[in-house]
């Protein structure tokens, strides 16, 4: 093979596996934020869940590609095992979809294919044709980087080395560790099969070597979702251990029949080969889905077993579970999967939640603590105040990571407004233990009945607003009623104090607490008006904001 011929090898590896890469970053700008939504919706049953898995897959062209996204949802919360095992079989299905599209040889409108899709980047403004141009580039830079590499290689059929290389993959434990090893260094089955599919269109490869390589490749896939359940729950280890399973399971049951059949009227490659007897790429994909569906239909019944099979190799352990975090998880360890933007937001909003309803319990108790001195209990508003303020960084280290992930722009901002947000909600807190402080050190027992009343109307008013922040329209009235408020029982304590009916020491901190309530409340409505602008960038359930 000449420098020029193995140079054109590279660029088209490249074209290739870009076309790939954008074709996914263009299918998680489209609807990443919305994959919750579709498979909460769509994994209820089994047949449902392969569906989906193989419709994913077939979209973005790696099986990988979507079992990292189950481990990272598994992982989440936000998807079970056994609804995991449905996904992953299907997502088998869907990946063989690229090397059919392969064997029907349309790169010759590659190059206009990947046209349409620039010219809708370049030219039309609307970000869901943005997305939508990227999938379309990536789709023909695929075909056109799979045209260069079988031309490539059209050379190495009169190397003798090359050749004698290739025809000891007919060996079934050679062929298997050629495939398993190849597709785990270059992470995507799909691009694998794709080079295989090239040798055999350049001549190099017939398809009794091919399929042992065949099969390796279906185990070499499940190294991507391997390295990312690192650092994951221990569910989310066990969806790579029935990944695993399947491949391994398959792999077995074919390899039995090809080398039980081999040389018989009944071969199985030679039946497959039948099918397309001139196109020798389409032979390997057509053993391919052949693999990954019988496969599938030989394991459905048996998905709750695997799942079962799954948590004895890997069974639970006690683990201590942060006191601090209690939504937030790690991301898969591939630092970008499909169903990012879904994990992100989710985590991310439930977290904040949790954040917000403990500098809420704080409040609460300041205000407590004004009408009733409790040591313990403003012993617990400074620890309380202590987890506010570690899950303010925490949150705000999650969301600068997640930014990094290259998200559509609605959860980018999404992501930016919370970050905005949990300031706000960490300022909260802080008051709690300023009117902790006053009770403590100035107002402990010391307060008549009317300034006792005064202080149970800024709490009302606060816990009102605290009730209203999903609301905008609700929580922006209320702002109003509470500056009313204020400035009214300012002109009452001006009034006191012409009176001389309340000492200098106790104006003095209800002037100072009378600030604190508008700024608890100017808060709270910048929380609101927060919530108010992520809906309008993302959608999350009910419950959420």
């Amino acid at each position: 093979m000449s420098i020029a011929n193995f140079l054109s090898l590279l660029g088209g590896l490249a074209l290739f596996l870009y076309g790939m890469q954008m074709m996914s970053h263009g299918l998680e700008a489209a609807a990443g934020d919305r994959m919750k939504d579709i498979l909460e919706k769509l994994t209820s049953n089994r047949i449902l869940g392969v569906i989906v898995g193989a419709v994913i897959t077939a979209v973005i062209q790696s099986s990988s590609g979507t079992t990292v996204m189950v481990v990272g949802f598994v992982n989440a919360g936000m998807m079970n095992l056994k609804q995991a095992v449905w996904i992953i079989m299907g997502a088998n299905i869907g990946t063989t979809i690229t090397g059919q599209l392969i064997a029907l040889d349309i790169g010759t409108i590659a190059p206009l294919i990947a046209f349409i899709g620039v010219a809708m980047v370049v030219f039309v403004k609307k970000p869901m044709a943005h997305y939508i141009g990227t999938i379309l580039a990536g789709l023909g830079m695929l075909f056109i980087g799979m045209d260069m590499m079988s031309t490539a290689m059209l050379p190495l059929r009169d190397e003798p080395a090359f050749v004698s290389l290739m025809t000891s993959f007919s060996n079934p434990l050679l062929g298997i560790l050629a495939g398993a090893l190849f597709t785990a260094v270059i992470q995507s089955s799909s691009a694998s099969v794709g080079i295989l599919q090239a040798l055999a269109r350049s001549g190099l490869i017939g398809l009794d070597g091919a399929v042992y390589v065949l099969f390796g490749q279906n185990i070499g896939t499940c190294i991507t979702a391997v390295l990312a359940s690192i650092g994951t729950s221990r569910e989310a280890k066990q969806t790579t251990v029935i990944h695993l399973s399947f491949n391994l399971i398959g792999t077995f049951i074919f390899t039995v029949l090809c080398i039980v059949t081999a040389n018989t009227a009944f071969s199985l490659t030679d039946f497959v080969a039948s099918w397309t007897p001139t196109t020798p790429d389409a032979q390997i994909a057509n053993m391919h889905t052949l693999f990954n569906v019988v496969t599938t239909l030989l394991l459905l019944p048996f998905g709750t077993y695997l799942a079962e099979f799954a948590q004895k190799v890997l069974p639970f352990k006690e683990e201590k579970r942060s006191t601090v975090l209690q939504y937030l998880k790690p991301f898969p360890s591939s630092t970008r999967s499909l169903g990012t933007s879904a994990m992100s937001i989710q985590q991310v909003d439930e977290e904040i939640n949790h954040m917000l309803k403990l500098a809420y319990e704080n409040v609460e108790n300041g205000f407590k603590q004004l009408l009733k001195y409790d040591k313990k209990m403003g012993e617990k508003i400074v620890q309380r105040e202590e987890l506010v303020d570690t899950l303010n960084k925490e949150i705000g280290d999650y969301i600068t990571n997640a930014l990094s992930l290259e998200l559509n722009n609605d959860v980018s901002n999404a992501l930016s407004i919370y970050y905005h947000q949990i300031t706000d909600i960490e300022r909260l807190s802080d008051y709690a233990v300023k009117m902790e402080t006053y009770s403590k050190e100035h107002l402990q027992g010391r307060l008549n009945e009317e300034e006792k009343d005064t202080i149970k109307t800024m709490y009302d008013m606060c816990m009102e607003m605290r009730n209203a922040l999903h609301d905008i329209n609700k929580s922006k009235l209320l702002r109003s009623q509470s500056d009313d408020v204020c400035r009214n029982l300012r002109k009452r304590q001006m009034q006191r104090m012409k009176e001389k009916s309340i000492s200098s020491e106790i104006s003095m901190m209800f002037s100072q607490l009378l600030t604190d309530f508008e700024r608890i409340n100017g808060h709270a409505i910048n929380i609101a008006e927060d919530y108010d602008m992520i809906s309008h960038c993302v959608q999350l359930q009910p419950e959420q904001a």
